[in-house]
């Protein structure tokens, strides 16, 4: 099970989440990922400590560098600057996410790079893009395209302050851009034979994200609203606590189609004949008074209740709202693939699989993270050897 892209090398000079993810995508679809790290490591082998966990793990870094291999480099030394163009002049694609700045600095820009290898593709993340006044501003994903881009604020209740991100949710979409501009690009290459530079930003990434409300607002002038769940214009669109203290969602976008079902789920078919609640606008008017009945209603029954009473409804359409222990234990998850055995210490860890199948060229993870340096001499060595 080698993946799509067995016989693909990838140069990673990645920091954090972005790059490194990026970088983790190609990994799992077979690409030989060749990560190179300072003596000091990718910041991101310190996640585990960060988050309180004494036992030396690190899942957030084993989610992203899984598969890969570690080369250690001191590239503010010449010779490790030489190392990274030797690996670079012999890749198929860099993936990057250092500030452009720095880049040049150290001629691992587009330019100096193409120049060694003409038909490298050559991925870069950067906060807010490759031009303007803050191209070289330092990002983190909450910032570039949680806070900056809207992202925070439309998900925001008015009058309440932002909910706080978590971690890593624009910097793993960011990661999936680049993966597919870069796989285009290897496209492309196969046609024209030439490489060229790839760029995504994650800026980009989260105005991309809301590009529903933007672009609206963009070519209208008018925001949608952000809705309050007390006052739903469509109680059909809408979330519900059942009695057990689990939540559940319906999900009636056509309001018309999808109120008879609820009616009789909740029963009160009577409903349908109810002047204040005939037609969609009727409904909207009267919102808040339908969704306190409802929610009296679902206080009722405990969710599995409620999904066996939905079950005799097959236009009403509904999820449950799933904390991790819910999705961990969720049977159609595992049926979905969305776990993966990673080889480890002899055995094998379950972690998260990244989100696409190939059905003709199957991919699995085929080590664990590499420890710092792991790869070097054997990275060196294959250099060596030409």
């Amino acid at each position: 099970m080698a993946g799509p892209l067995d016989g693909i090398t990838v140069v990673e000079l990645g920091v954090w989440v972005a790059g490194p993810a990026a970088g983790g995508i190609l990994a799992d679809w077979g690409a030989d990922v060749v990560k190179i790290e300072p003596p000091t490591g990718d910041p991101a082998r310190m996640f585990g400590r960060m988050l309180g966990l004494d036992d030396g793990s690190n899942p957030p870094f084993e989610m992203d560098n899984r598969s890969k291999r570690s080369i250690v480099l001191d590239l503010t030394a010449d010779g490790g600057l030489v190392t990274a163009r030797q690996l670079l002049s012999g890749a198929d694609v860099f993936i990057t996410n250092v500030r452009p700045d720095a880049l040049a600095r150290l001629e691992l820009d587009y330019p100096n790079v193409a120049t060694l290898n003409p038909g490298l593709v050559y991925g870069l993340i950067t906060g807010y893009g490759e031009t303007g006044p803050e191209a070289n501003r330092a990002a983190y994903d909450v910032a570039a395209f949680w806070a900056r881009s809207g992202v925070a604020d439309l998900l925001t209740r008015p009058g309440d302050s932002p909910p706080f991100q978590r971690g890593g949710m624009g910097d793993h979409l960011t990661a999936m851009t680049l993966a597919a501009a870069i796989n285009a690009a290897l496209v492309a290459r196969a046609r024209t034979g030439e490489g060229q530079l790839v760029t995504t930003s994650l800026y980009r990434q989260g105005t991309y994200t809301v590009s529903f409300d933007l672009n609206t607002f963009l070519l209208s002038g008018r925001p949608i609203a952000i809705g309050q769940r007390e006052t739903m214009f469509n109680p059909c669109m809408n979330n519900y606590l059942a009695g057990d203290g689990k939540r559940l969602w319906i999900v009636g976008l056509e309001a018309d189609r999808h109120w008879p079902s609820l009616c009789r789920a909740v029963g009160h078919p009577e409903w349908l004949d109810d002047s204040r609640f005939t037609t969609a606008r009727d409904r909207a008017i009267n919102s808040r008074e339908l969704i306190a009945t409802l929610d009296g209603i679902f206080a009722t029954k405990t969710r599995d209740e409620w999904a066996r009473a939905f079950e005799a409804e097959p236009e009403l359409f509904w999820s449950p709202v799933n904390s991790m222990e819910d999705v961990l234990g969720d049977e159609q998850f595992h049926a979905a693939g969305g776990l993966v055995d990673v080889p480890h210490d002899g055995g094998s860890l379950p972690m998260i699989a990244t989100p696409a199948d190939f059905h003709g060229t199957p991919w699995a993870p085929r080590s664990a993270a590499p420890k710092l340096g792991e790869h070097t001499e054997e990275i060196l060595v294959e250099l060596q050897q030409g």
